[in-house]
């Protein structure tokens, strides 16, 4: 046990005591058919591989109907878990969560981004705990990318005309200025198009060489092309919509991406990817975070049985070690670290960059 777990159980133990008996047993709440059939087989694969033989699961189906969450509780508090990971729908875990919160069952969603959410959880006190990253995390890396990287760039920002791209740049706007950093050049730009040549000539006579969009990974490809082409070569930086498939124009090599990185490829992934590759399994999509969950949920139940204190307590403010990195949550259920990271496409993949001007 680390110092500061052995701390947080000296902590604990002071606190009224909880019965605890018998293995950890978790219900993983997933879609078992339908359109959403393969994410939720993902989440089942990565709980399946974290489990062991140290914890149990019980699956359960996540239909994401509407009215759905209060049996989908019942159910998981009929088969006697201490706690849940899963809730890919919103719906049907805010339906769950009264339910849950009387049996005092914490429930970690993979999925579920909504601000209003969490905040009805904090309030009403909700054990709900993300690991998915808030709804602000990706606007607030894509300024600290901005403004640690192209402080001395003439740089523009640019959205697609659609109500969240636009929204995207107005923050990211009004918060770099709040920063000391003024755009040399902002509009928006008509998506979708086969040629992006005239939006190019534009931002070039605007003196501009650093270029971030708001925009989907086609319409980044066509301006990171069109730049090249006219031999007026700009950095293109944009959000996590760019980690995507390639539509009808590849994406150039060098255009940067805030995104979520590929977890497989870290070294505190490589024992659960090894164990995936020996089955022939991916490790895609929610594998990893499910593995990360089921792990959070045991160690943390490893420290609540034995101060007997609530297994929610001990999953708040707790360092753990799991497939996706260090997690910790805050006292707002909240992620610690923002998850997001500055990627860059090298012709096949987004990686770590060498250079970031």
């Amino acid at each position: 046990m680390s110092l500061r777990r052995l701390s947080l159980f000296l902590v604990l133990s002071i606190l009224p005591s909880i019965a605890y008996g018998g293995s950890l047993k978790i219900a993983v709440v997933a879609p078992q058919a339908g359109n959403l059939a393969i994410l939720g087989a993902q989440i089942v694969e990565g709980a399946q591989l974290a489990a062991g033989d140290r914890t149990s699961l019980v699956i359960i189906d996540e239909s994401c109907a509407e009215n759905s969450g209060a049996a989908l509780a019942e159910k998981i508090r009929q088969a006697q878990a201490v706690a849940a990971i899963g809730f890919l729908c919103t719906d049907s875990l805010e339906g769950a969560l009264p339910t849950l919160t009387g049996a005092a069952i914490p429930a970690i969603t993979l999925s579920v981004r909504s601000s209003i959410l969490m905040e009805d959880a904090i309030k009403k006190g909700w054990p709900l705990f993300r690991l998915a990253p808030s709804p602000t995390a990706e606007r607030e890396k894509i300024i600290e990318a901005i403004f640690e990287n192209w402080k001395d760039q003439p740089f523009a920002i640019l959205d697609d005309g659609t109500i969240t791209s636009r929204e995207t740049a107005e923050t990211i706007r009004e918060a770099l200025e709040q920063k000391g950093m003024k755009a040399a050049f902002i509009d928006n730009f008509r998506p979708a198009q086969e040629v992006q040549t005239q939006l190019i000539r534009r931002l070039a006579k605007a003196g501009v060489t650093h270029v971030f969009a708001a925009a989907d990974r086609n319409d980044m490809s066509i301006m990171a092309r069109d730049s090249k082409a006219a031999n007026l070569p700009m950095v293109f930086m944009g959000g996590d919509a760019l980690n995507a498939a390639d539509q009808l124009v590849p994406l150039e090599k060098g255009v940067f991406a805030v995104t979520l990185p590929d977890y497989a490829t870290f070294p505190f992934a490589k024992a659960a990817y090894e164990a995936l590759k020996a089955k022939e399994k991916p490790a895609d999509g929610y594998v990893l975070p499910a593995h990360a969950a089921v792990t959070i949920l045991t160690d943390a139940y490893e420290i609540a049985s034995g101060s007997g204190a609530p297994l929610t307590q001990a999953l708040v403010e707790t360092p753990f070690e799991t497939t996706v990195g260090p997690i910790m949550f805050t006292g707002k259920h909240e992620l610690a670290t923002n998850p997001f990271v500055l990627l860059q496409w090298n012709g096949s993949s987004f990686v770590s960059p060498a250079v970031t001007e």
